[in-house]
């Protein structure tokens, strides 16, 4: 069951991507950085923590969850720290998955053989 709620709240957060690709003549990074910011204001406001709950995996891998990440880890930090921690918890928070993404582009770069344009 845990599969088709991931599914289903992934799908949704990847359906008003769509609609908002399709719809709208926002470009795609835009949109990406939107999500962002959807995400962190939602999980600043405590909205998004029964999204993923129920929705796990399907709720925290895409964009939206980087967001709440971010904004989860600025919580704690400034609990634990206080002031300062809304300068380090956010990047406290999400150092895994921005260094996977820093490694994993400079593999695939010396695999594919980037050129300039």
């Amino acid at each position: 069951m845990d599969f088709v709620k991931a599914f289903l709240v992934g799908g949704a957060i990847c359906v008003i991507g769509q609609i908002l690709i399709d719809k709208t003549k926002l470009m795609s990074g835009r949109i990406l950085v939107m999500f962002v910011c959807l995400g962190c204001i939602l999980g600043g406001l405590g909205w998004y923590t029964p999204i993923e709950e129920f929705g796990g995996a399907g709720a925290t891998v895409p964009l939206t969850g980087f967001g709440y990440n971010l904004a989860k880890g600025v919580m704690e930090e400034v609990d634990s720290v206080g002031f300062w921690g809304i300068f380090t918890g956010g990047m406290k928070a999400a150092a895994g998955g921005i260094s996977a993404a820093v490694v994993f582009a400079f593999l695939t770069a010396l695999v594919c053989n980037p050129k300039e344009k």
